[in-house]
């Protein structure tokens, strides 16, 4: 049965799903939003804001949270979480594709800490299969292409920054490099097969690259590539390494590559418009039901898991606190430090941000303009449409979920984003 969502049923379901923050067992305590120096009646606004993004047809529904000093001022689900019209709520369960980048990014960066290797050694000493890389020159209309030798090796740190001149295949935005990952078999995104980041990563060292590693950014599966490489160094498949290393000290018990069975029925469905209605997306290029069926052998170190906005916060609240959660040190100050400076130089020069070793960052120019935080606010979001900032000198978080793909016209996140940095009022 199709539900209505009137405005007067979505508040009815807010005083409802607003009970159910008790229940779930997190870190970050909810208060009143004046006991952490934010507005009440300002953070009002992200209510009208989805319920009118819902009415408007922009997203079928949202979850989205707000922390500030440690504490949830604000965590609200709006909408449904299928085509059946179920409802969301806050044991919802999104996936969080390239929001993956951040947690591995911080995994490499653990093992760094501890001496294992440096961020200026080629990968290739680590994976063989990357020595003597290759620019493409031309691709040829029979597929085939000609090649230049990389002026240097890809680095570890290359691969941190999007600076590696690997692509991204399906979702590349030049076409050659769609047709010669496909070619090659290359797994970019959610997959139901036997495959393992091993396979798919040896594929991926073999083909040609963007551009000289170093020269300009290219958003890429380089995090896949650290996966497998967390694998090799730590000697632990990497779903075992978050797990253990990040998941269970940061109390995040709703993340995962693979739902159990008990949390399968608390995924969302990725929706789309069809003459006017909302549909569960198709299978494509991958398969939208991938974290809860098939072989489950593939962990994307750039795209595989599924998470929540509670467990989103409290990983994020680890690097507003330094390093640190739940009495649980996973970096040190000054490690967190590093990984927020600026290492891409001026490539992303006059933008308003440049990229750290796991995270988008705000400049001083970016944090100008206004609506975007202080200078450092850290932020990047996921393919599924799932958003995120936290900013260090506010000490404030802010995360939207929703699951949509080609749908145009949601305006939600920036609005999110702009009401939550207007209802600091201290």
């Amino acid at each position: 049965m199709k539900i209505q969502l009137t405005n007067a049923f979505l508040f009815f379901f807010l005083s409802i799903s607003s009970s159910l923050t008790a229940q779930q067992s997190q870190v970050l305590p909810k208060v009143n939003p004046e006991e952490a120096g934010m507005s009440s009646n300002r953070l009002a606004y992200l209510d009208s804001i989805a319920i009118v993004a819902i009415k408007d047809q922009q997203v079928p529904g949202l979850v989205a949270l707000v922390a500030r000093n440690g504490k949830i001022v604000y965590h609200k689900a709006f909408g449904t979480a299928n085509a059946k019209g179920e409802l969301l709520d806050f044991n919802s369960i999104f996936r969080i594709a390239s929001q993956t980048k951040a947690i591995t990014s911080t995994a490499v960066m653990m093992l760094w800490e501890r001496g294992e290797f440096q961020l200026d050694d080629p990968i290739s000493k680590y994976i063989p299969e990357f020595e003597n890389e290759q620019v493409l020159d031309s691709l040829l209309p029979d597929g085939t292409y000609t090649t230049k030798p990389a002026t240097r090796p890809i680095t570890i740190r290359h691969l941190l920054t999007h600076t590696s001149g690997l692509g991204y295949g399906e979702i590349d935005g030049d076409p050659r490099f769609k047709q010669i990952y496909s070619d090659a078999g290359v797994t970019d995104l959610f997959t139901t097969e036997g495959i393992q980041i091993e396979e798919s990563v040896k594929k991926l060292a073999k083909l040609p690259l963007h551009h000289n590693p170093g020269e300009k950014f290219t958003y890429s599966e380089g995090l896949d590539v650290l996966g497998y490489f967390v694998e090799i160094i730590s000697g632990k498949p990497l779903d075992k390494f978050f797990k253990t290393e990040i998941f269970e000290p940061l109390k995040m018990q709703n993340t995962y590559f693979y739902l159990p069975k008990e949390k399968r029925d608390q995924l969302v469905s990725v929706q789309t418009k069809n003459e006017g209605n909302w549909v569960d997306f198709p299978t494509t290029f991958y398969d939208p039901d991938y974290p809860k069926k098939g072989k489950m052998t593939f962990f994307s170190g750039g795209a595989g898991l599924s998470s929540t906005p509670v467990d989103y916060a409290q990983f994020l609240q680890m690097y507003l606190n330094k390093g640190t959660l739940n009495g649980h040190r996973l970096l040190s100050r000054t490690t967190v430090d590093f990984i927020l400076s600026n290492q891409i130089g001026d490539i992303w020069k006059g933008n308003g941000s440049y990229h750290g070793l796991a995270f988008s960052v705000v400049d001083d120019l970016g944090a100008a303009k206004g609506g975007k935080g202080s200078p450092r606010t850290f932020e990047w979001g996921g393919y599924f449409n799932t958003q995120y900032f936290a900013d260090p000198e506010e000490n404030l978080i802010g995360i939207i979920m929703k699951q949509t793909q080609k749908v145009s016209g949601d305006e939600t996140s920036w609005k999110f984003r702009n009401i939550v940095f207007s209802s600091i009022d201290d």
